[in-house]
């Protein structure tokens, strides 16, 4: 399946719902969106996992790193929605002490609302 990513805002967040494979082959796109997002000024990103069939470890590395670019900015990156599969990636990966997963993006946002 083809990636996209799509974003909007919610409050003080934005909301980036991606969709289809996040590989070797899409994750520079991913990084693309999201530093051109955290660029433009987006510091409380929701990522909304919902639409994603595959997730590998290039694609958690493009989070990983925003995580980290955007804690330095006191911003937050959160984790919405996700297959059991794409779940299951954060937690092999131990992720989830970063990236607490969130069932749906409004549970995402309620618990990073910033300070």
């Amino acid at each position: 399946m083809d990636f996209s990513a799509d974003h909007r805002l919610y409050g003080e967040h934005t909301i980036v719902a991606l969709a289809g494979d996040i590989d070797v082959n899409t994750s520079q796109r991913l990084r693309a969106t999201l530093l051109g997002l955290v660029e433009g000024g987006s510091r409380h990103l929701v990522i909304d996992m919902t639409g994603v069939e595959f997730l590998d470890s290039t694609g958690l590395g493009v989070l990983v790193g925003i995580f980290h670019r955007l804690r330095a900015e006191n911003g937050t990156l959160v984790i919405a929605g996700g297959s059991d599969r794409v779940r299951s990636v954060f937690h092999v990966t131990q992720l989830t002490r970063i990236f607490p997963l969130h069932p749906s993006v409004e549970d995402a946002v309620t618990a990073a609302r910033p300070a």
